[in-house]
């Protein structure tokens, strides 16, 4: 069994590999009929299976021509990074205040243009201005989309406390939601399942609960059907087939990318995988569609289940690599760097609440 160390380890570096896997086929779609093997996947018929991590261009519409290397992560995981490093700051839980201080005095907006999306450098141009950390998200632009996919750190730091992970990402997500969007909702439904996983003894069957407990009773039912469909299915391509009876719009900014697709899809592949790392990950880099947050994700999920000794060592030297041959990332370290960091926080919030239960018992 994984130890917690190799729990807040693996999550880390599987939601980062499975981001910068997943984003060279991003936003891929099947050719033809979108029904159950009656089309030819755009991923399949250019590498047929993508098993390795690939250089790809992003932003190419904003006029942005760097080729990023293999095992380079997208804005997702610079989110990610950022609670990271509030938290490892802090040595402890963050709250919106904490992360607003680290995103200020971390991002350089010359550079996030080339590593982010546009609401992004909208937010932290409010944020250079003043603006209160709880009134940013009413004016980022964004509703309902997967915010879940860069909030690991926040159920890592509640390790074994799936209702602390739940409160906080909705606080912290005020930077960049407003406070009643559902993408803050599917966002706690994620990290409580973060947060379980890391428990000694979860199995897949408590963490999908865990996730159910945090729904309301359609999120439920969405996240139940997409479970009952992983659990039926042959292989990962049947569970995909299904699942683009379902998801397959298209026409408006980020369709892919909503989180209720994206925290059911992600559980349905974590059920499917049966909690392997490695296997989350690469189902979710071809299944299409938003590729990068779904391995993102179904990895995260799958890593804080099964450690990072599910993950081939060269996945996580290449990220490193990259990571530091990225002249735009706002912040350059190893992902070991972030675990270890953050799991001294864990140790430190222990400690905490252990001398806190201590005064309580004897008082």
């Amino acid at each position: 069994m994984a130890t917690l160390y190799e729990k807040v380890y693996g999550c880390l570096a599987a939601s980062r590999i499975g981001s910068a896997m997943g984003a060279p086929v991003e936003g891929w779609t099947p050719e033809g009929v979108q029904a159950p093997r009656g089309y030819v996947d755009r991923v399949q018929k250019v590498y047929g299976w993508v098993d390795q991590l690939l250089p790809y261009t992003h932003y190419a519409n904003r006029g942005i021509d760097w080729e990023r290397l293999p095992g380079t992560t997208e804005d997702g995981i610079e989110r990610q990074k950022l609670m990271t490093q509030a938290i490892i700051t802090k040595q402890d839980r963050i709250t919106a205040e904490d992360l607003y201080k680290t995103v200020v005095d971390v991002t350089d907006l010359d550079k996030i243009w080339y590593m982010t999306e546009p609401s992004d450098i909208r937010v932290l141009k409010f944020m250079t201005c003043g603006v209160p950390a709880i009134e940013v998200g009413r004016l980022s632009g964004w509703h309902d989309l997967n915010f879940n996919r860069a909030c690991q750190p926040i159920g890592l730091i509640n390790a074994c406390d799936p209702a602390g992970a739940d409160r906080d990402v909705r606080d912290i997500g005020r930077l960049f939601y407003a406070p009643t969007d559902g993408a803050l909702v599917w966002a706690g439904v994620y990290v409580a399942a973060i947060a379980e996983a890391c428990r000694p003894g979860a199995t897949i069957d408590s963490i999908v609960d865990v996730a159910m407990q945090f729904a309301d009773e359609r999120m439920q039912r969405e996240m139940g059907r997409a479970i009952e469909i992983a659990r039926g299915a042959a292989d990962w391509e049947a569970m995909r087939d299904e699942f683009y009876t379902i998801y397959n719009g298209g026409g408006i900014p980020y369709a892919a990318c909503y989180a209720s697709e994206t925290v059911s899809k992600g559980l349905a592949v974590f059920v499917h995988a049966r909690g392997d790392a490695k296997t989350a990950v690469l189902t979710g880099v071809n299944f299409g569609r938003d590729t990068d947050c779904l391995a993102a994700t179904a990895g995260g999920l799958a890593g804080a289940f099964s450690g990072i000794g599910a993950l081939p060592e060269e996945w996580v030297k290449q990220v490193d690599e990259a990571t530091f041959a990225n002249p735009y990332t706002n912040i350059q370290c190893t992902i070991q760097e972030h675990a270890e960091g953050v799991y001294r926080a864990l140790q430190n919030r222990a400690q905490k609440m252990g001398a806190l239960a201590q005064t309580l018992t004897n008082s």
